[in-house]
């Protein structure tokens, strides 16, 4: 008997999308089969100190205070790494995540994979230092590079596309970079058929479906925001996604009742993919998961309320690409909603850009990098 591949995988809670990239790596994992996962969220085996300044401070800071947000991550980008900044840092986060090197040692893998730069830092260093470990790998989990990714101690990188990997390069010239894509679920591979999808729901296949999806945190104006939509003229209907925040689907499931037939709310759902299958367009905040989930369906985005930093980044990737389009504000996402209603061949041209971005099988060619096919 062939011995199983060990594979450990490494995510921090600090916003969902870098834990669902290594859910999305371990599924593809176990349905490939011969592959024995670990998956570990870095910010449980540190101090509570330390978790809630990394995670709660973090969800607060871009979303109270988004311009001291966008200082500091371009500052820190642009902060060359020998810097005193980043050496404060690096020692505190080393200080506080000592159990890292444990966990590592107990599960004795034969690849990590790292989808957060705060576990590839500090085990790129310890390589560095000359410590044991087996094969790091990084799976960037945005369009876009910041500095912190980049570590000199690690086996290759995963990445969402070409200009990635060119940065990379010259970052890093003899690192090995695979342009793989976001890795998402396996149920992303397939777009079921909409009218079944769109029965499941009670919605009408026939008429214009747009889903609305804020946030894990959700947008303070998100009903405002679902309720203009709802007095637009024509025939559309809303799926409005509130996820875990109970505030936020009792104020949709009280505007549902007053636009009966219009509006279906949903709190947190596991079947995200058969919702997009049934939707023509998805209102959206420009995260690198959720995106890369809607490129895998092949569904347009119209982009919502960016995170200055990484979000904005996203939001002009697709922009550029021809996948999405853009709304500052309310009013905007109103105007360029009646645009949209308005000519369904812009609409159909967006669907056939996120059709040819959509990487379904990234999780896979993750691991056949990682591991080999």
């Amino acid at each position: 008997m062939t011995a199983k591949q060990r594979l450990l995988l490494l995510s921090v809670s600090a916003g969902a999308g870098h834990v669902r990239a290594a859910q999305a790596i371990e599924a593809a994992a176990l349905a490939r089969g011969g592959i024995e996962v670990t998956h570990l969220d870095v910010l449980t085996l540190v101090p509570a100190w330390f978790r809630k300044a990394y995670g709660e401070w973090y969800l607060d800071l871009v979303e109270r205070h988004p311009n001291l947000w966008a200082h500091l991550y371009q500052k820190s980008d642009r902060t060359p790494a020998d810097a005193w900044e980043h050496k404060l840092r690096r020692a505190a986060e080393r200080v506080s995540t000592r159990e890292l090197g444990a966990a590592v040692r107990d599960v004795q893998p034969d690849a990590v994979i790292c989808t957060h730069f705060l576990p590839a830092e500090l085990l790129s260093r310890a390589a560095l230092r000359g410590k044991p470990l087996p094969p790091l790998w990084v799976q960037v989990t945005d369009f876009d590079l910041h500095r912190l990714w980049v570590q000199p101690g690690v086996a290759g990188y995963c990445v969402a596309s070409g200009e990635i990997a060119f940065r990379l390069r010259e970052a890093l010239p003899d690192m090995r970079v695979e342009v793989s894509g976001i890795p998402v679920m396996p149920a992303f591979a397939a777009r079921a058929p909409r009218a079944d999808c769109a029965r499941e729901l009670g919605l009408q296949p026939e008429r214009t479906t747009a889903m609305v999806m804020t946030g894990g945190a959700g947008l303070a104006s998100a009903g405002a925001m679902v309720e203009r939509l709802l007095r637009l003229p024509g025939d559309l209907q809303v799926v409005a996604i509130a996820g875990r925040n109970a505030d936020l689907l009792a104020r949709y499931e009280a505007l549902a009742r007053q636009h009966p037939g219009r509006l279906v709310a949903l709190g947190f759902t596991k079947t995200i993919e058969r919702v997009m299958s049934a939707s023509d367009l998805c209102i959206t905040k420009p995260g690198g998961l959720s995106t890369s989930e809607c490129l895998a369906i092949g569904l347009p985005m119209l982009l919502i309320s960016p995170i200055p930093g990484q979000e904005e980044r996203n939001a002009q990737y697709l922009l550029e690409q021809g996948a999405a389009w853009l709304a500052m504000d309310e009013l905007a996402l109103a105007w360029r909603m009646q645009q949209l209603l308005a000519a369904p061949d812009v609409l159909a041209r967006l669907r056939e850009r996120a059709s040819a971005l959509g990487r379904p099988h990234a999780a896979k060619q993750v691991l056949n990098t990682v591991l080999g096919s």
